[in-house]
């Protein structure tokens, strides 16, 4: 029943995310097969040239999806672009290698009966090759369709949307309903348009290729006529978590409520900093919710830690830093710290009298810690509890609220958590007092390029009023109505906005 109530009540956005999936996937298998099936046909016949493409394409199906997409991010942006260029590698290979098996395959005597016959190359390819390695080429790109729709749902960690949309959902807010529904219709839309594939191959190749030639035309058109006529548009972003999810929409409400001639979009859900970060010195987003620590520890060059230093003087590092290095502007930040910490059940802590991180020396044969992949590669995270605490522990790596529930059934008993996570009072969690000080002060605040600062002073102006607000509490409470009750992320936005006096009740 409560993935029925979630599919009505998210239809409109499954409809919208099926659109997307179905438009990257289609796209990128029309290209795939445009470059695999004419490299096939010459490969047919020139072995030691086959054999070479035969291993790029399987060494490029080899390479991380992550890891290409993080490559892709700085060359060609986020959204649409570096995902479909992304599928295409992945389905060169079941394409090429099926085409290639197939015109190869045919039994060398229909070959010289064609040649006997006086057929050219290209009519002896359209006669006799085409329909005798029809159905191998077919297979191939089934199989390439397949994996194309499957590896599609990472689109969504680049601003691209789809299907992966409602798993990262589902999975950051812990809801197996969002899970089910992108897996299932991920898998459906795989059985439909494999099926379809099939029948297609049974029909006449004009109606095929009319076909495909029209679902180009409406994708393409459909994308064209969506920026067309349309008031500016500012590309907002946030991490994974309801936390940057709130923030990118007090942004936007912020921002449309002072100006209505511009139109915010939001990618909610990104990656990893990285990723981010990368996306806005290449403009494909314009603005996100830093944090002044990470900035410091993670992202620009510097001499010193930014353990010991006050939250002000973090910030004024981490500004400096960033215009200076990558001619960057950051705003004044909130008043909450949103600082890393280290937690363990209170019955735990209890047990074995835990009260600070130094205690944990007490207990390190029997701990066994769940962290994000971040935290576990990070100086002020599990490298700093080496380094500074002298601490060393099995560790096991897990997406952001996985690591919630792993402590929550007990597979782990040590986690990585940030000071506002509404977890942190869901699953009855006792966060360890850092008395070596190792993380430093975490301040959100809206990091954009100067250049798009000058450009835009009254967004700005409309987001330095956010500056100093938002509590410890308040942001916590923020997070527990979204993670907890469901709320979304929009209208807890709204909810503080109108509240405290930065929108008008009635907008």
């Amino acid at each position: 029943m409560d993935i029925i109530s979630t599919l009505v009540d998210r239809r409109q956005q499954l409809l919208s995310a099926l659109g997307q999936h179905l438009s990257i996937s289609l796209i990128a298998l029309v290209i795939a097969i445009i470059i695999a099936m004419p490299l096939a046909f010459w490969a047919a016949r020139h072995s030691k040239a086959a054999a070479v493409l035969l291993q790029i394409a399987g060494i490029l199906q080899t390479i991380p999806s992550l890891a290409l997409l993080g490559l892709l991010i700085p060359l060609v942006g986020i959204g649409t672009t570096p995902a479909v260029i992304a599928l295409v590698i992945y389905a060169l290979l079941p394409i090429f290698q099926n085409t290639y098996i197939g015109i190869t395959g045919i039994d060398p005597a229909l070959e010289e009966a064609a040649d006997a016959f006086g057929m050219g190359r290209w009519r002896k390819l359209r006669k006799v090759e085409l329909p005798l390695a029809a159905p191998t080429i077919i297979g191939g790109i089934r199989t390439a369709l397949v994996l194309i729709i499957g590896t599609a749902t990472l689109a969504a960690l680049i601003g691209a949307g789809g299907l992966g949309s409602f798993i990262l959902l589902g999975i950051d807010r812990n809801n197996t309903a969002l899970i089910v529904i992108g897996a299932v219709f991920s898998a459906l839309l795989a059985i439909i348009l494999s099926a379809l594939i099939s029948w297609l191959a049974k029909q006449r190749w004009q109606w095929t290729a009319g076909l495909v030639v029209l679902l180009i035309l409406g994708v393409g058109g459909t994308q064209i006529a969506s920026r067309v006529n349309q008031p500016e548009t500012v590309v907002i972003a946030g991490k994974l978590g309801s936390e940057p999810d709130i923030l990118i929409n007090m942004y936007k409400q912020l921002i449309e409520h002072d100006d209505p001639h511009i139109r915010v979009q939001l990618k909610s859900n990104f990656g990893k900093t990285t990723f981010l970060f990368n996306a806005v010195k290449t403009g494909s987003v314009d603005i996100y919710p830093e944090f002044t620590g990470t900035v410091l520890e993670t992202l620009v060059k510097q001499d010193r830690t930014a353990a010991h230093l006050t939250a002000a003087q973090t910030y004024t590092a981490a500004r400096q830093a960033l215009s200076k290095q990558f001619q960057m502007t950051y705003l004044q930040p909130m008043a909450y710290q949103n600082t890393y910490g280290v937690a363990v059940k209170r019955r735990f802590a209890q047990d074995h009298g835990l009260t600070t991180i130094s205690s944990l020396r007490n207990v390190t044969d029997q701990l066994s810690a769940g962290f994000t992949l971040e935290f576990l590669d990070r100086p002020d995270g599990y490298q700093g509890l080496k380094k500074v605490y002298g601490l060393h522990f099995p560790t096991h790596s897990f997406e952001p609220a996985l690591r919630y529930a792993a402590i929550n059934n007990g597979k782990v008993n040590l986690v990585d958590v940030y000071s506002t996570d509404s977890e942190i009072v869901q699953y009855k969690l006792q966060v360890l007092r850092d008395d070596k000080h190792l993380f430093p002060p975490y301040q959100g605040a809206p990091l954009m390029r100067t250049a798009f600062a000058r450009q835009h002073p009254g967004i700005v102006r409309s987001l330095n009023k956010l500056a100093g607000h938002i509590t410890d509490k308040q942001m916590q409470q923020m997070n527990y109505a979204v993670n907890v009750r469901n709320e979304s992320p929009a209208k807890v936005a709204r909810t503080y906005l109108t509240s405290h006096g930065l929108l008008k009740g009635g907008d």
